[in-house]
């Protein structure tokens, strides 16, 4: 190496070749205690990024740090139990910082209609409608829900209880990640027992593998099982996402015939309520 080497270079050429500390005229004995235990340890030099090369960064503790997943949905847990009434558990749910999509989102969509309606419908998660104005399915969806219901005699406001899989808005309406569902699923399993509606309806391929462990929806729409809602079981059914039927639209004599066996079941069971015949459009 040339005597006229730059210093910087020079410093930089140590680095690489694993020298990290720096030596003065003085030689001494590194092994030798002859230091106090409780001095303190001399400040390695550091030494100058190469030409360039950005400065190494440093990690410091991040006091506003995501909570670790396993951490997050025993919170979700303790704090969906501890709700005794859907107000609590929507209060419990705004006071949460364990799910990342709450930083994201405008709103906290809740609920819509009413909780005292025989059938409760689980979507997956807000749009960007929903996440605008706070309440589940108002966007184009939710027009053709608002339809679909019609058709068999059912209104959104008085007779059915609407929710979803999780509350706030994945970032550019992507699939919840099975993470996400995770540490939300405790809120809408308790919002499902405070609710305790007699037939659960759940939209969409994530809701029914969320809350029914049913893959494949186009495969697994259409069939009676039962869900325990924890304190007794009801009947439940996945069907076709009104997103998934305007983007398909002969797909929507599936969402038909789910929607008639709806009404049968409610029928069965006494209802008072008048059937429809409509066909959606």
């Amino acid at each position: 190496m040339s005597l006229t080497t730059d210093p910087a270079e020079l410093v930089a050429w140590y680095a690489e070749m694993g020298i990290t500390e720096a030596l003065d005229d003085a030689t001494h004995d590194h092994f030798a205690a002859d230091e106090p235990a409780s001095a303190a340890p001399r400040p390695r030099p550091t030494l100058p990024p190469r030409a360039g090369q950005a400065p190494a960064l440093v990690a410091r503790p991040n006091a506003a740090a995501a909570t670790a997943p396993e951490d997050a949905t025993v919170s979700a847990r303790v704090l969906a139990r501890e709700a005794a009434t859907l107000d609590e558990l929507k209060q419990a749910l705004a006071r949460f910082e364990g799910c990342a999509l709450k930083a994201t989102a405008k709103n906290l969509v809740f609920a819509d209609g009413t909780p005292e309606g025989r059938v409760m419908i689980v979507g997956e998660a807000p749009g960007a409608d929903e996440d605008r104005i706070g309440l589940p399915f108002v966007g184009r969806s939710g027009q053709l829900l608002d339809r679909m219901l019609a058709a068999i005699g059912l209104d959104r406001k008085t007779d059915v209880y609407i929710a979803n899989l999780l509350p706030w808005r994945p970032p550019g309406n992507r699939t919840p990640t099975p993470q996400e569902v995770a540490i939300c699923l405790p809120f809408i399993q308790r919002q499902i027992q405070l609710a305790d509606p007699d037939i659960l309806i759940c939209i969409g391929g994530p809701s029914a593998l969320g809350l029914l462990g049913l893959t494949g929806i186009l495969a697994s729409r259409g069939k009676w099982l039962e869900y325990d809602t924890g304190t007794r079981r009801i009947r439940a059914m996945a069907t076709l996402h009104p997103a998934y039927l305007l983007r398909q639209p002969l797909q929507k004599r599936l969402a038909w015939r789910d929607m008639r066996a709806l009404r049968a079941a409610l029928d069965a069971a006494g209802s008072s309520e008048p059937g429809g015949t409509a066909r959606v459009e």
